[in-house]
């Protein structure tokens, strides 16, 4: 198995949230046919790569893809369900840039449907990312996501974020893409935001074609977090923070997340 004691990962996941204040260009509608993005936004964050120990007590290392059956951490007593899409959902989500210095973009390209309990998003109106507005500390979190096929060869971009702080300075993403799911990110290291980058450490390409559903399955206990995709584990990581905000990331292509499953661990 994995080698650090302490690491689990599970397929059931689960998370909570907050009150904020809610952008206008944030349109809650129930899903309906779309226009495919024509633009492709860029990443702004430098990638590197954590050694295995970056400092006396921040590891950050990869695990062999494992069964995730194996390694199952089944929400009990302590844990307690979280509701994405409570009636007052409107205010349960917001919109931030990337970076967060740049306005919100005016064209509103996330659409929430409640009772589907579906999340779309356009890829159209810029780089942002959906935040849920309650800070988590120990949690799961199940989710599934497909892009949107589009002629050619395009570069499908996109990502699920926890452990972020407010604004998005740090962040920890699990990358949605064509050519792998990993986590990378930028956390802090002895009072310094420090970049990393898992990708190196995947040992194999674990994603479905553009138009299939793939599951995410994200586990944070204390500082460490691990990546589950389609059921088996693929990065185990300690981050610089014990708790933080999840959320969807918009970069250029229309994709759809659906079966959310959030748990707090208490």
């Amino acid at each position: 198995m994995c080698g650090r004691p302490g690491a689990h990962t599970a397929a059931d996941l689960e998370t909570d949230a907050t009150r904020a204040h809610l952008p206008p260009v944030l349109q809650f509608v129930p899903i309906a046919g779309c226009e495919k993005p024509s633009h492709e936004a860029a990443i702004h964050a430098e990638h590197m790569h954590f050694p295995v120990r970056i400092q006396r007590n921040i590891f950050v290392w990869s695990c062999a893809v494992l069964p995730i059956s194996l390694l199952t951490v089944v929400a009990g007593a302590s844990a307690q369900t979280v509701d994405l899409f409570p009636a007052d959902y409107q205010s349960q989500w917001t919109r931030v840039a990337i970076p967060p210095t740049h306005p919100v973009s005016e064209i509103a390209q996330w659409h929430i449907d409640p009772d589907k309990r579906v999340i779309l998003c356009d890829g159209n109106g810029g780089h942002d990312w959906l935040r849920f507005n309650h800070e988590l500390g120990n949690f799961t979190f199940h989710l599934k996501w497909r892009f949107t096929p589009q002629p050619g060869t395009p570069k499908y971009n996109s990502g699920v974020f926890f452990r972020n702080n407010e604004d998005g300075t740090i962040w920890h993403q699990a990358q949605t893409a064509t050519d792998g799911g990993y986590v990378f990110g930028v956390t802090p290291v002895n009072g310094k935001l420090t970049s990393f980058n898992e990708r190196k450490d995947m040992k194999e390409n674990r994603l479905h074609a553009p138009g299939k559903w793939n599951t995410y399955d994200i586990r944070c206990v204390a500082a460490t977090c691990t990546l589950a995709i389609n059921g088996e584990v693929v990065n185990t990581i300690q981050t610089g923070v014990m708790k933080g905000y999840i959320g969807l990331e918009s970069e250029g292509y229309r994709i759809e997340f659906k079966d959310f499953k959030v748990h707090e661990l208490r």
